[in-house]
């Protein structure tokens, strides 16, 4: 089944506060949202979670790791990632088990998304030993990678109202189906995005303008859709001003390799 949230009422009706800030959920329950006495996702089903992080001027947040794949998409702000300046618009990638770090904001701040196929039970902060333990014994099974891309701003309005043609960019790639692609859409134009039954899912997150999935309704920026392995291509519409739009696939799951 694919599924939508509405960046106006997400933020509406999901915000919280945070440490350093703001966290508002969009997809699928996290470590912070799930209900008492509920029990979690197993870590291997598949389990889309979508939320913004929100970071005052100054937030640090530690050195970690996951134990879920997943992207983060800074959305707002600016600040680093690790070693790296980044800002809007800017993809970020690890795999499970792989640690970062740290994530300051600057003078402005930071946000960004963060996107997983599947449930994970925390930040594993690389100040803890028994932490440090779980890491190297994983190295059997995972292996370290990460992926940033440099900030580059979505389109203003005029310059998406006047965009001629679809376009779609290459951003980041890796194994066993790991892609984002960047599209542009002119105003009213229909696509169908990459099939998603050889990778672990995608994301599609909307940075500019207006986007509807075939005989749903529009979604703004900021507005997130996650399109499963079953689902087949995604089919949308961009809105009267254009869409701007992000399509982030995982991997193949080491169950189906």
């Amino acid at each position: 089944m694919i599924l939508t949230a509405d960046a106006d009422t997400a933020r509406r009706t999901n915000r919280r506060e945070a440490p350093n800030g703001w966290s508002t959920s969009f997809i699928g329950v996290n470590k912070n949202t799930i209900k008492a006495g509920e029990a979690p996702p197993a870590e291997d089903a598949l389990h889309p979670v979508a939320f913004l992080v929100e970071k005052r001027p100054g937030g640090i947040t530690r050195p970690h790791f996951h134990r879920a794949d997943q992207y983060q998409v800074v959305v707002g702000g600016s600040g680093k990632m690790g070693l790296h300046d980044t800002g809007s618009v800017a993809v970020h990638y690890t795999d499970a088990f792989s640690a970062y770090g740290p994530i300051v904001a600057a003078d402005d701040g930071i946000a960004w998304f963060t996107l997983r196929p599947g449930w994970d039970p925390g930040a594993k902060y690389m100040e803890n030993s028994d932490n440090r333990a779980e890491l190297r014994a994983s190295r059997g099974q995972h292996t370290h990678w990460e992926a940033v891309t440099v900030p580059l701003p979505p389109l203003d309005a005029a310059a998406l109202r006047a965009t001629p043609t679809i376009s779609r960019e290459l951003v980041l790639e890796g194994e066993h189906g790991l892609a984002t692609w960047r599209y542009r859409l002119p105003p009213g134009a229909a696509m169908t995005g990459p099939d998603p039954a050889a990778s672990g899912g995608q994301f599609w997150l909307v940075l500019a303008g207006t986007l509807a999935p075939i005989g749903e309704s529009f979604l703004g920026a900021n507005s997130t859709i996650f399109v499963g392995p079953a689902d087949g291509p995604l089919a949308a519409a961009a809105g009267p001003g254009g869409a701007e739009m992000l399509c982030l696939q995982f991997r193949v799951p080491f169950a189906r390799r």
